[in-house]
């Protein structure tokens, strides 16, 4: 199964592609989008679809997961990112995948073992599951992370008997 984990954000939207094959996990590609901030709102948006139309229809996952939105100090911010984080979702959701949504607290969690955990400990966890892999930068290493978290959430649930 391939996952497409996401960190949305209007300015830069980090992505990472695992293959998951019960526990094994696999890196196959990360990155990051951005946008210009001189674009309008509208265009920023836009660009930000276009490109993971574009992702996808190039990678093909199977599933796809999103980081929930954190309250910023900002409103305005958060509004932003909101809207980045619609513009997320849908992408995904336009091409039938089922889209998992996962709190930054859970993910930290799932992948260093303590929800408080700093973007560098992140960072180190995912060299160390994903051996070789050539990180784009915190928001993709974020992106690989809601992947894994994700991974990890389907494999737990394929266990589990249903009654």
């Amino acid at each position: 199964m391939i996952i497409l984990g996401l960190d949305p954000g209007l300015g830069i939207t980090g992505w990472g592609l695992i293959a998951a094959d019960g526990n094994r996990l696999t890196h196959i590609a990360n990155g990051q989008i951005k946008t210009d901030a001189a674009m309008p709102l509208a265009s920023r948006l836009l660009a930000l679809d276009l490109a993971l139309a574009d992702l996808i229809l190039e990678h093909q996952p199977n599933g796809a997961a999103v980081e929930e939105v954190f309250v910023n100090v900002n409103p305005q911010s958060t509004l932003k990112l909101g809207q980045a984080r619609g513009v997320v979702l849908l992408a995904a959701s336009r091409s039938g995948m089922e889209v998992g949504e996962y709190a930054a607290r859970l993910v930290k969690k799932s992948v260093v073992g303590v929800g408080n955990a700093s973007k560098d400990q992140v960072h180190a966890m995912i060299a160390r599951l994903l051996p070789g892999a050539k990180v784009a930068g915190p928001d993709a290493s974020d992106a690989l992370a809601v992947a894994i978290t994700h991974a990890h959430h389907l494999a737990s649930a394929r266990r589990i008997p249903r009654a």
